[in-house]
């Protein structure tokens, strides 16, 4: 059953008299012929926020709005370096690589050491060669060895003078005197004298063969002896070559070395410049962020209420629904999030 203030609330006429029980069941509204349909209810829950929160929330709406307005904000391009480049240590250290070529002393080295294989190779045909050339092999001999055999002739002729007196005293004594027996004594010793005095001139001429020879053999040793230590000093050049070669090395290595440190060093700081602009443009955003997180801490207050609607024609349903949808879209801009 309905009072009258319900059905007035519901916009039902009245009759003569109220609502009464049929006996069929259901009710007549003025005790007429026809029963009431039953009226509709909706129950709308709205949610807002309490009164003291209201400007804050409006304050951070409007915050918000500001920040994404392109407009009011807009996109900041950072205008600072970001990347480190070389500095002058790793330039010369590049440098220095790029015009960096074999040592001297290894084209030197090379040069010894072939002119020591080539002379080596060429050694005991050049020894052979000399030692039986005659005119080589006189080149080595004594000039002053004819003067010493000429010397020894005469010694040997003044020995044969001075024995010519016995062999005639020998002879008359013998009274062979000026007879064939003395010519034969006398050229027995003028014999003898030049068998001496060819001697002397051979025995000469093969102790100067001799001694050319053996300077022909210490002059071959000399060379081989200079060959060898050319190939040594090849050696020691080229490895003087690879040594100047290290440490050239060594010295772009640090330079690259102390570069990098510095080019790091750097790029710390263009790093931590560029992060301090990033932490300046999200600065506003963290802070619209906090504030968001505490109005989300902050209780809501929430209200329910029910609206009876009797059925009616379409177009009353439709209005009353138009105004049930306005009410609500009217709640639902106090709600917070």
């Amino acid at each position: 059953m309905y009072s009258r203030r319900q059905l007035e609330a519901l916009g039902e006429p009245l009759g003569d008299s109220v609502t009464t029980k049929k006996a069929t069941g259901g009710y007549l509204l003025g005790g007429g012929g026809s029963s009431a349909p039953a009226p509709t209810s909706q129950t709308v829950t709205q949610t807002s926020i309490p009164e003291y929160a209201q400007p804050y929330a409006t304050e951070m709406f409007g915050k918000a709005q500001a920040l994404t307005d392109i407009n009011q904000n807009p996109y900041q391009t950072y205008g600072g370096q970001r990347t480190a480049g070389f500095n002058p240590l790793q330039t010369q250290a590049f440098q220095n690589v790029a015009q960096m070529q074999a040592s001297p002393a290894i084209g030197a080295g090379m040069g010894l050491a072939s002119m020591s294989g080539m002379g080596g190779l060429g050694a005991g045909q050049q020894y052979q060669q000399m030692a039986t050339d005659p005119g080589a092999t006189a080149a080595y001999m004594s000039p002053y060895m004819q003067n010493v055999v000429d010397f020894q002739k005469s010694q040997a002729i003044r020995d044969y003078g001075r024995q010519l007196p016995g062999m005639q005293a020998a002879a008359t004594n013998a009274r062979a005197l000026g007879g064939s027996r003395q010519a034969i004594v006398e050229s027995e010793a003028q014999r003898n004298l030049q068998n001496q005095l060819a001697g002397i001139q051979a025995q000469g001429t093969q102790s100067a063969f001799d001694q050319a020879r053996q300077a022909q053999q210490f002059g071959s040793q000399l060379g081989l002896q200079g060959l060898g230590l050319a190939g040594t000093a090849a050696g020691q050049l080229g490895q003087l070559g690879q040594q100047n070669y290290q440490q050239l090395m060594g010295i772009n290595q640090a330079q690259q070395q102390a570069g990098a440190q510095i080019q790091a060093l750097e790029q710390q700081g263009l790093t931590q410049r560029y992060q301090d602009f990033l932490n300046q443009q999200r600065y506003p955003y963290q802070q619209l962020a906090f504030m968001s997180d505490i109005l989300r801490g902050v209780p809501a207050a929430t209200s329910a209420k029910t609206l009876y609607e009797a059925p009616g024609s379409t177009a009353a349903q439709v209005v009353g629904l138009g105004g049930g949808i306005g009410s609500l879209l009217s709640g639902i801009g106090k709600v917070s999030s």
